[in-house]
């Protein structure tokens, strides 16, 4: 009767060697958890990914920049409603223009400018849709500059509303072997051949809506007293124009609307026009590029 006590203490002891392992087990893992908890939240953040720099974008292009021909571009858009599919750029004598085809046939015109401008413009400037042979509508639009947006307000048949889209038409895909880089300035290699006198020289007009244009190329006068051109526009409704703050009248009005202002060849230079073509007078933006490596003695 007296050994039966001996005989259970080995059993006892065994029992609480494990019953002292199953409290300790918890806490070593509630620390390792802990642990890896902290490693999570304090990775020190020079080890994500550092984000890449921009890309440059590319500077406009113009039309008396690129080699008469087709070439076939990419043409980003604002909204994924209206898709891109192919756009095909026809270049002639520096005038530039596209053939769109979107991807469905939700739009019945477009308008090369806001919808707002499109609500208080005259039908006939609108672009309507042309059927192509594969049945898929496309559009012609006039294209003032590469690589710059432009304002194009989309008819909705459905909705019967102009919607609001801006577009940029790139360079990406003209050869090049098309394009022909011109001088920033006219200083140095311009300076000897054209040291005074009247001069024909092709520019170009970006901005505004695309539909109104000027006669290129334009006469141009360098004197002591600085360099001017006359600039006809093929509308009659423009009333004044506006270069670095100055306000200029037409000296002409009839047919078109002629103004003559000072400009500097080889540079973008901003300037404005007031239009009366709609309900009230109108200020638009536009930017000019006079080229003088194209420039010739003027007849």
């Amino acid at each position: 009767m007296h050994k039966l006590p001996a005989l259970l203490l080995p059993f006892m002891a065994a029992c609480m060697i494990f019953s002292s392992c199953g409290t300790t087990a918890p806490q070593s893992s509630q620390e390792e958890r802990k642990t890896e908890k902290i490693s999570s939240e304090e990775t020190p953040k020079d080890s994500e990914p550092e984000s890449q720099p921009e890309e440059e974008k590319a500077g406009p292009i113009y039309g008396s920049q690129i080699k008469d021909g087709t070439y076939p571009i990419q043409v980003s858009s604002s909204s994924s409603m209206f898709r891109i599919i192919e756009a095909q750029l026809l270049v002639e004598n520096g005038d530039m223009q596209a053939v769109l085809t979107l991807s469905g046939k939700g739009y019945g015109k477009l308008y090369m400018g806001t919808g707002e401008e499109a609500l208080t413009d005259t039908e006939d400037h609108t672009i309507p849709f042309e059927e192509n042979e594969a049945g898929q509508y496309t559009y012609t639009v006039p294209v003032p500059a590469l690589n710059q947006e432009i304002d194009c307000a989309a008819w909705s048949i459905k909705k019967e509303k102009w919607y609001d889209r801006i577009l940029v038409f790139l360079s990406d895909g003209i050869p090049a072997e098309a394009l022909s880089q011109a001088p920033a300035s006219i200083e140095g290699q311009y300076s000897i051949v054209l040291t005074g006198g009247q001069y024909s020289i092709p520019v170009t007009l970006s901005g505004g809506t695309g539909r109104v244009g000027i006669q290129s190329p334009a006469k141009v006068t360098i004197s002591p007293e600085g360099t001017t051109a006359v600039l006809i526009w093929d509308s009659p409704y423009y009333v004044s124009m506006e270069v670095n703050g100055i306000s200029y009248e037409p000296a002409h009005s009839g047919e078109t609307s002629i103004f003559e202002i000072p400009v500097i060849l080889e540079q973008d230079i901003p300037v404005s026009a007031t239009t009366i073509a709609m309900s009230t007078p109108h200020e638009i933006e536009y930017t000019l590029h006079f080229d003088a490596a194209s420039a010739k003695p003027a007849g």
